[in-house]
C-alpha cells in the first residue's frame, strides 16, 4: 500500500427532512447565493423545502446552471457574487450545479484577470467563498470532493480543476428526492458512480486489501440496488443505497494508498466536449475499448473484479478478465447505455485523432496508472469505441 494523507471536512446530513437543518448549518449573518439548475427545484418540491428553511437568511437566487456547467454563464453569477458581496453560497442540484459552485467558489477569490486560467493552467485552489449542497441527483461524488469539471462551448472545452479549498462545508443527502429523477438520469448516476470505482480500483495490485474490499462493496452494491431504483424510484432503502453509494465512489477514501487511473474520464470528457453526449455515457463508450487496449497491464485485476464482484471462478486469470470486461459492458447495456460512439453520433470519422491532438495540446502525454498513456494510445482506444 502507498503512503498517503486523507481529510475530508465535509459535514454530511443524510435522510429523510434533513434539508430543514440548513438553517442552522449556514451562518445567521451570512448572505446566501442559492444556485441551481434547469427549474425542477421548483416542480419537486425542494425548491420550497430549502427557501422554507432559509426564510430567516438574506437569499439571493441563480438559477440556468446547465447540465455540463458553461463557463460563460458561471461568469454571470460570479458578477452577481461580486457586486452583491455574497458570503455563502447554496448549491442546490446534481453534480453539475455543484461543480459549477466550485469553480464560483474559487473565482470569487481569484486574484488573476481570467478565471479560466484556474482550468487551463492547472491552478489549485487553497482558499474558496464557502458553499454547502444539497444533492439533487446522485451520480459525481461532488457533494463530498474537491474537484469540478468545467466546460467552453466557445473553445468546446471541457477542463477539471480542484484543491482542498473545494470542499463543500456541508451537504444535505435526501434520498427521496430520487423519486422525481427521470429514469436515463437514474441510469446515468449508476453508470457514473461505478465508473468511478473502476477508475481507482481496475489498475494493479498494490496490496491494499481494504481498499479493494471497499471498491468492490460499492461495486455489488451499485450492482443490486440498480434494477430496484430503475423499476421503482420510489424504494427508499434502494435510493437510500443509490445514493451513499455514489458519495462513496467518490468522496477520497477508496482511491488512498492505491494507484489510480482516470484515463476513462480524460477520453470521456472530450467526447462531449465535442458531442455534448451525457458524461456518463462517455465513460461506458470507451470502459471496453480502454480496458481491452490495457487489457496486459490490468489483468490481475480485471480478474480479481470478474471473481470477487461478479462471481466468475471458471476459467484461466485471462479469461477471467475477459469475463470482467464483458461483465461490465454488460452492466452499462442493463441501464439502457449505449456503448459504441456510432450509435449516438454519424460524425464520429476523425473523433480520436482529434482528441489525441487535444491531448498532445494540452500536455496530456502520460495518462493511466503507469503514466505510460501516449495521445497516440488514446487515439487508438477511441478509435476501438467507435
Amino acid at each position: 500500500m502507498k503512503n498517503f494523507e486523507f481529510a475530508n471536512p465535509t459535514k454530511i446530513l443524510f435522510g429523510k427532512d434533513q434539508i430543514q437543518k440548513l438553517s442552522t448549518e449556514i451562518p445567521n449573518d451570512a448572505k446566501v447565493l442559492m444556485l441551481y439548475g434547469g427549474g425542477s427545484i421548483k416542480r419537486n418540491g425542494i425548491y420550497e423545502k430549502v427557501t422554507e428553511a432559509l426564510k430567516d437568511h438574506e437569499v439571493l437566487e441563480f438559477g440556468g446552471i446547465p447540465a455540463n456547467p458553461e463557463y460563460d454563464i458561471l461568469m454571470q453569477a460570479l458578477k452577481i457574487i461580486k457586486e452583491e458581496n455574497i458570503s455563502f453560497m447554496l448549491a442546490v442540484g446534481g453534480g453539475s450545479v455543484i461543480d459549477g459552485v466550485k469553480f464560483l467558489s474559487s473565482a470569487a477569490l481569484f486574484e488573476g484577470d481570467e478565471p479560466w486560467d484556474i482550468l487551463t493552467k492547472k491552478i489549485r485552489t487553497f482558499e474558496g467563498l464557502p458553499f454547502g449542497t444539497v444533492l439533487t441527483l446522485p451520480a459525481t461524488g461532488s457533494e463530498m470532493n474537491s474537484g469540478s469539471v468545467i466546460t467552453r462551448a466557445e473553445t468546446k472545452e471541457k477542463l477539471t480543476m480542484g484543491g482542498p479549498g473545494l470542499f463543500p462545508v456541508f451537504s444535505v443527502l435526501d434520498p427521496t428526492v430520487v423519486t422525481s429523477i427521470p429514469e436515463r438520469q437514474i441510469a446515468n448516476g449508476l453508470a457514473d458512480a461505478y465508473t468511478h470505482v473502476l477508475e481507482q480500483y481496475m489498475t494493479y495490485p498494490a496490496g491494499a486489501l481494504l481498499q479493494d474490499r471497499l471498491a468492490e462493496s460499492i461495486l455489488q452494491t451499485l450492482i443490486e440496488v440498480a434494477p430496484r431504483i430503475m423499476k421503482d424510484p420510489t424504494d427508499y432503502e434502494a435510493a437510500s443505497n443509490f445514493m451513499w453509494s455514489c458519495t462513496m465512489a467518490l468522496n477520497g477514501l477508496i482511491q488512498k494508498g492505491v494507484p489510480t487511473d482516470w484515463a476513462i474520464h480524460m477520453m470521456g470528457h472530450e467526447l462531449t466536449a465535442l458531442f455534448g453526449i451525457d458524461h456518463a455515457r462517455t465513460l461506458a463508450i470507451i470502459a471496453e475499448s480502454h480496458y481491452t487496449y490495457n487489457f496486459e497491464s490490468k489483468k490481475e485485476k480485471l480478474a480479481q473484479y470478474a471473481e470477487r464482484v461478479w462471481a466468475v471462478t471458471e476459467g484461466t486469470l485471462e479469461e477471467k478478465a475477459k469475463a470482467g470486461i464483458a461483465k461490465t459492458t454488460a452492466f452499462y447495456q442493463s441501464l439502457g447505455i449505449k456503448t459504441k460512439l456510432s450509435e449516438y453520433t454519424d460524425q464520429y470519422t476523425g473523433t480520436a485523432a482529434e482528441v489525441a491532438r487535444r491531448f498532445e495540446e494540452r500536455g496530456m502525454t502520460r495518462l493511466g496508472e503507469h503514466g505510460t498513456l501516449a495521445p497516440t494510445d488514446a487515439e487508438k482506444i477511441v478509435e476501438m469505441a467507435y
